[in-house]
């Protein structure tokens, strides 16, 4: 295998043509150039409109099967990902001789799932091998010792997450092995899938209706064929396999030159792009690999063969293409088998993986354990580069061709090497105003301004988390909402991490931001938090709860959020009188009804 092929797998296994088709269409894709694959996409498009009978989704427009067997596909979602698979997948079900049903998992409850006759399970991972919090109740209901028996339900499980965690997929995992403790018959193999999850949700599709037909003992559809499921979005419409490439028109450090940190205020020009966004929704960015990190790399794996020529085939597939820094147990795994090393054998099998993954990067592995690679052989062992999410910070309405983005530039020593963010740095110390970036949007229902303009609003976001309460507040000044705003932000220093200072300022004299509660870190002895200032200001921010208000956290989800979240719960004992049991379920309804909602990361 070329280092070109390598680097672009066109066609997956589960495509509708024979291996032996599929591995020559794969050869002649991958040396085309830009200009051929336009060409043969117009060729293509011409051909189907001069030969075909049907559209050219005409498989997943087939008649369906005139029998109905019940099917519920059940998601756990955090970010939406696994909802749209969901959705799909339900739509789907029809056109296969089912009746589908789309499950909120936060809406359910076990024993509400354990009479389904065909489930389908979408679960995503949030953090270190979390459940969305969405779907917290339900997950602990099900590993309860109590928990209903599903000996009448065959499922199937589709696990997402994030490789670069230790507990990779950690929630559909174990989701797939209680359901199956607790007596269900799995129709198909469990898929496990990292951040590209496109193809293999599909292939897991595609397969799980294939064994679920035959075994309720129907064709696959009225007229015998396949039916396929494609995650891929519209030919026109940019996404994340087709970004729009904006223009930076702003390039800021918000941070005085005296602070020890670097926070980016980023504006794209999104004219002519079509782009829509809510305030709560993210752009997604496509980034670049730090170029010396590309060339350790390829320093580490001492291509074998002609170096210098897969040197200058594979370098500028590391840069923008494969991620050439997150260390997962993944890529340990592969790394072993490919290498045949004994003892990094030993370590993916040992429980000293995690700490020997805590600090490294996939350049210390190769250094660790050194060995010669082809270019292919280095591709092979990597994932693809995934998108870096970021809030955006503005509102459509007050600048209707643009995206505001904050940036905090990620940089630290670890292991005696000095580390880089990829996304942040880049951006950072290697892009300026007039260069452009691939964006897309990824939208976020679930972090959202209540829909009544009047409702108060309670906002907690430290640090870059503070972004989307911009955006907020930008909308709700355009829409002339009336409700009342209350911002939480801190930060280290009041001199020189006061972020959007001039902002809050205008808009609180406008009327807008009712009030703003700060906590600078650092300017004092003793450090003061976001959490702190919730406390000091606790029988108000009941009132305001009591009242109907909305509560929004975004920023730092493995401390701040979780210190947010235990102040929250004793604000309620305390300034509303409430036994534990009762604070529970008070904050358990604020969620139910939507009037806490967080955006962590």
């Amino acid at each position: 295998m070329s280092a070109t092929t390598a680097a672009r797998p066109v066609l997956p296994p589960s495509a509708p043509f024979a291996h032996e088709q599929i591995g020559l269409l794969n050869s002649v894709m991958a040396e085309t150039t830009a200009e051929q694959r336009s060409w043969l996409s117009g060729f293509l498009a011409g051909y189907q409109a001069a030969t075909a009978t049907a559209p050219v989704h005409a498989p997943v427009h087939a008649p369906a099967a005139q029998a109905k067997h019940p099917l519920t596909v059940l998601f756990a979602t955090e970010s939406g990902n696994a909802e749209g698979i969901a959705a799909d997948a339900k739509k789907l079900a029809a056109r296969q001789g089912f009746t589908g049903k789309l499950v909120d998992m936060a809406d359910v409850t076990p024993a509400d799932m354990a009479g389904a006759e065909n489930l389908l399970v979408i679960a995503s991972t949030w953090g270190e091998g979390d459940p969305p919090e969405r779907a917290a109740a339900f997950y602990e209901a099900l590993m309860a010792d109590d928990a209903p028996r599903f000996e009448d339900v065959r499922f199937s499980v589709l696990a997402l997450g994030d490789s670069s965690y230790v507990n990779f997929c950690e929630t559909g995992r174990r989701i797939d092995a209680r359901l199956e403790q607790l007596g269900g018959r799995r129709i198909a193999d469990r898929v496990d899938c990292d951040l590209a999850y496109e193809e293999p949700a599909a292939a897991w599709v595609d397969r799980t209706f294939e064994e679920l037909a035959a075994l309720v003992g129907e064709p696959k559809t009225s007229n015998g064929h396949v039916v396929h499921v494609d995650f891929a979005p519209p030919a026109q419409a940019f996404s994340k396999s087709h970004p729009f490439e904006a223009e930076i028109t702003e390039h800021v450090n918000l941070n005085s030159s005296r602070s020890d940190k670097e926070t980016v205020h980023l504006e794209l020009s999104l004219a002519g792009s079509g782009l829509t966004y809510e305030p709560g929704d993210s752009i997604g960015i496509l980034p670049k690999n730090d170029p010396a990190m590309v060339e350790a790399v390829l320093g580490a794996v001492r291509l074998d063969g002609d170096a210098a020529f897969e040197a200058s085939t594979i370098r500028d597939a590391l840069s923008g293409q494969y991620d050439v820094t997150a260390l997962s147990r993944p890529v340990v795994e592969a790394y072993a088998r490919l290498t045949e090393d004994r003892k990094l054998h030993a370590l993916a099998e040992s429980d000293d993986l995690a700490a020997y993954l805590e600090g490294r990067q996939i350049v210390d592995l190769l250094e660790d354990f050194p060995h010669g690679l082809t270019a292919a052989q280095l591709a092979s062992i990597l994932r693809r580069l995934p998108p870096r999410l970021f809030s955006v910070a503005s509102s459509q309405k007050a600048t209707p061709d643009e995206a505001h983005l904050l940036i905090s530039a990620v940089r630290y020593a670890s292991r005696g090497r000095e580390r880089k963010g990829v996304a942040s740095t880049w951006i950072a110390e290697r892009l300026k105003a007039g260069d452009r970036v691939p964006v897309y949007v990824k939208p976020n229902k679930y972090f959202r301004l209540p829909a009544a303009p009047d409702r108060p609003v309670i906002m907690v976001g430290p640090g870059t988390g503070v972004a989307p309460f911009r955006a907020f507040l930008q909308e709700r000044q355009a829409t002339g909402a009336k409700g009342r705003n209350w911002l939480f932000f801190g930060d280290r220093r009041y001199t020189h991490d006061f972020l959007y200072q001039l902002d809050w300022q205008d808009l609180h004299k406008d009327g807008v931001l009712s009030r703003i509660d700060l906590a600078f870190s650092r300017d004092q002895p003793e450090k003061a938090y976001v959490q702190h200032r919730m406390w000091e200001r606790r029988q108000e921010l009941f009132s305001w709860l009591e009242d109907g208000a909305h509560l929004y956290v975004c920023g730092d989800e493995k401390h701040m959020a979780k210190d947010v979240d235990a102040m929250l719960h004793r604000i309620v004992a305390e300034a509303g009188g409430r036994p534990a049991d009762a604070v529970q379920a008070y904050v358990a309804d604020l969620k139910r009804q939507g009037r806490y909602q967080r955006d962590v990361y």
